[in-house]
């Protein structure tokens, strides 16, 4: 099987999916993440591409999530300045 490098955006989805499980272990699930605490896991993970790489690879970030048993319940984005979060849950 031949290798095949990961775009960047792949590597963002990785690295939210990264991110959002990392909280979840830590808190404990059904919780909400906000922004801020992405950012402080991961400080390339800007609110841009945060809501990018939700819309084009939902899929990728649910499947991660599927794996460590937490399903991703919600996301909202209310725009510049007004933040946006996530809804995790325990997978049942």
């Amino acid at each position: 099987m031949a290798f095949k490098a990961k775009s960047a955006a792949e590597t963002k989805a990785g690295d939210l999916a990264s991110a959002l499980i990392r909280i979840a272990d830590r808190e404990g699930a059904p919780l909400s993440i906000g922004v801020d605490q992405l950012r402080q896991g991961n400080p390339r993970l800007t609110p841009l591409a945060i809501g990018q790489t939700f819309r084009k690879h939902r899929d990728s970030l649910d499947a991660a999530m599927a794996e460590r048993g937490y399903v991703l319940v919600d996301y909202a984005d209310q725009g510049p300045g007004r933040g946006m979060e996530f809804e995790i849950a325990a997978d049942a």
